[in-house]
């Protein structure tokens, strides 16, 4: 009965509201869901027929364009339970001229029916009147290019004043026209505006640097519409104008953070303005928020190392904005910020000394912001040059082992590499690796001391190796080899070490041989050898013997020789005279003084004269008795020096005055006898002297 009370009232609301009607009907896009809130009516109060008997109240119209046939249901849900919405649907293919009654109606009350309604796959009945218990209607049976119009309308009186807004979803199997689902036509995605808010449900955010801002709303044309031709847009300050495209925002005008915005996007057929799917729209949702930001000013560390006096600073880490897809443009002075004019190119390998650059921040959304970074140098590490000593390595006294760990260059905390130049030092090349055990000649190598914040300083360590000490008074010796020595390292060593065990200066009663001492020096040790050498022995190497004059011929030992015939009576000539025939001995020592050497000797008996004459006297030469020497040799030369004879073994070492069995003639000849002494020595003994033959054939 509420429909029928206070019709005034709802003639009155047809002159405050303006809204759709049939001939500027929504069209609908897709089968996609619909959300509106219908307030008043249009310019005409149809002639709605069928079960809506009252005429418009806060309405709005739809024209619907099938696609693919099938059967269509819907379910209109109002946003509030008391609401009560009444809806018929005309066709298939009415005109607003001529819609003729509906095909489909329902006028249901709200009160104890619930307020969704629509059609369904359920209900067999057409139309329900007001005051009728059943909302919702039987489903059509629709088929491709049909098109059909749905009013819709929300009854209000002073019993039911709730004007809340409905969505409506679409159901069955059937499909409806739109561009948006038409590849041929929609051939990109469109791309909604700003981002999404915090809370997915709000509208999509487009930041703003100030608040309130004069904005253009057609610079986010290009960017919704993604290239997609023959699609326009349009903004609005409410849903329902974005809808129905009324009161578009033309101009660039003041926003504000506090009100939502509309954008409406519809196809118009470039061949056919009378399309239906033209006014087909889809419509999104947008808010402003401010976003002005911020900069930190940050002070920046970095390492001023081995104290050059400028550091590598990498502005991009400095923490001076927290977007990461913020620019950053980093300059000298402010001056050159204000002016965009010099900026730092290296900014991630920025040299300088201490000192102030700035930063002029941009947001992805063009909001920008002004920050300062203070340069800084870390604590400087402090080192200083060192000096290790150490002793030579015996076996190669021109090094010595270094630790070079100990090596005092610095009292701060840090790690320590170490290498053999200043260059690898600078270029972290070729590090030493036996650092604790470094063998090296007089020279240098330079630490390189890191510290937490990765600062460093270069020390260089002077490597000096402290050379063997020797003694000056301990020197070779050489003594006969039946003597004794006393050897002395002399005075001004800390200690004394010799290989006999003694820990004296000297050592006594030494003989010969190889002996060391250690003498240790500071720290150092040195290990100095010394030898005792047997004098060496003088040898006869030759004797000759003329007649009964020998003549002693020497080599080896240490001259002076002297030379004796009974080891008691020493001469310096060689030379002895009258020597009695048969055996002598002879003795020799040299300068040592040491035991003689001594060599026994033969002393042939002289023959001058013989008669080879048979008689048994003075027959032959004969040395037989000189038969048991060693390499014995008899040989008779004419006084021309032509060998005549030789007097050997087979021949008896004689003589008997031929030649190749001819007697000689009478005349003086000369011989020769050599042999080797039985002795250690095999001495070499040359016996020579004349003969008169006298042949008296």
């Amino acid at each position: 009965m509420k429909k029928y009370l206070l019709l005034f009232l709802l003639l009155l609301s047809r002159t405050l509201y303006s809204q759709a009607d049939c001939a500027t009907a929504l069209s609908v896009c897709g089968n996609s869901d619909i959300t509106y809130s219908p307030s008043g009516i249009g310019a005409t109060n149809e002639n709605l027929g069928g079960c809506l008997i009252s005429g418009e109240h806060n309405s709005i119209w739809y024209k619907i364009t099938i696609a693919t046939g099938g059967t269509l249901t819907f379910n209109l849900v109002p946003s509030d339970p008391d609401a009560d919405y009444d809806w018929a649907v005309y066709g298939p293919n009415a005109t607003c001229g001529n819609l003729g009654a509906p095909i489909r109606c329902n006028a249901a009350t709200v009160i104890g029916v619930g307020a969704s309604t629509g059609l369904n796959m359920t209900s067999t009945i057409t139309s329900a009147a007001g005051g009728s218990l059943t909302p919702y209607c039987r489903y059509l049976d629709v088929l491709p290019g049909q098109t059909y119009y749905l009013y819709i309308d929300n009854w209000v009186d002073v019993f039911n004043p709730i004007t809340a807004p409905f969505s409506l979803t679409w159901g069955g199997t059937a499909t409806l026209a739109s561009p948006f689902t038409n590849p041929n036509i929609q051939t990109q995605p469109f791309t909604p505006p700003g981002a999404p808010a915090a809370n997915p449900a709000d509208p999509r955010e487009i930041i703003i640097c100030q608040n309130p801002t004069v904005f253009d709303f057609s610079t986010l044309s290009a960017g919704i519409l993604n290239g997609n031709a023959n699609f326009q847009i349009s903004y609005h300050t409410t849903q329902n104008n974005a809808l129905s495209e009324a009161n578009p925002i033309l101009t660039p005008q003041t926003v504000s953070t506090t009100t939502t915005y509309y954008y409406s996007i519809h196809y118009q057929d470039p061949a056919d303005p009378n399309n239906p799917i033209n006014s087909c729209r889809q419509v999104g949702a947008f808010k402003f928020k401010q976003g002005t930001i911020t900069g930190n000013n940050i002070t920046l560390y970095s390492c001023n190392n081995n104290n050059a006096g400028t550091a590598t600073f990498n502005l991009t880490t400095a923490a001076v904005f927290g977007d990461p897809t913020a620019v950053k443009q980093y300059y000298h002075t402010m001056s050159d910020l204000n002016a965009g004019i010099n900026p730092i190119t290296n900014a991630d390998t920025f040299v300088s000394a201490e000192g102030v650059v700035y930063v002029k921040i941009t947001s992805q959304y063009g909001c920008v912001a002004i920050a300062q970074i203070t340069l800084k140098f870390y604590p400087q590490v402090v080192v200083s040059e060192a000096t290790l000593r150490s002793c030579f390595i015996e076996s190669n006294p021109s090094t010595a082992l270094f630790n070079l760990t100990t090596a005092p260059v610095t009292t701060q905390t840090g790690t320590k590499t170490y290498f053999p130049s200043l260059t690898d030092a600078q270029n972290n090349t070729n590090p030493i690796l036996n650092f604790a055990n470094y063998i090296s000649s007089n020279g240098a190598i330079f630490i390189k001391v890191t510290n937490a914040n990765g600062c460093y300083a270069i020390a260089k360590v002077n490597l000096i190796v402290i050379p063997p000490v020797y003694s000056d008074v301990l020197k070779d010796k050489t003594i006969c080899m039946e003597d004794k020595t006393t050897l002395d390292a002399g005075p001004g060593f800390a200690s004394y070490e010799w290989s006999t065990g003694a820990t004296t200066q000297t050592i006594s009663n030494v003989g010969v041989g190889t002996y060391w001492v250690k003498l240790k020096t500071g720290t150092c040790i040195t290990r100095q050898t010394v030898t005792i050498y047997p004098s060496e022995q003088p040898v006869i190497s030759s004797v000759d013997i003329a007649n009964n004059t020998v003549t002693i011929n020497a080599t080896g030992g240490q001259g002076p020789y002297q030379y004796s015939t009974d080891g008691i009576n020493w001469q310096e000539s060689n030379v002895f005279s009258n020597m009695l025939r048969g055996d002598n001995h002879i003795f020799l020592k040299d300068a040592y003084d040491c035991e003689p050497i001594t060599i026994t000797i033969v002393v042939p008996n002289l023959v001058n004269v013989i008669t080879p004459n048979g008689d048994g006297i003075n027959d032959v030469i004969d040395y037989s008795a000189l038969g048991n020497k060693q390499n014995l040799v008899f040989d008779i030369f004419d006084r021309y020096g032509n060998k005549v004879f030789q007097a050997d073994k087979l021949r008896g070492y004689k003589w008997n005055g031929t030649m190749e069995g001819k007697k000689v003639p009478t005349g003086t000849y000369w011989y020769s006898v050599t042999w080797n002494e039985n002795d250690k020595k095999n001495t070499p003994i040359k016996y020579s002297g004349w003969v008169m033959v006298k042949n008296r054939d």
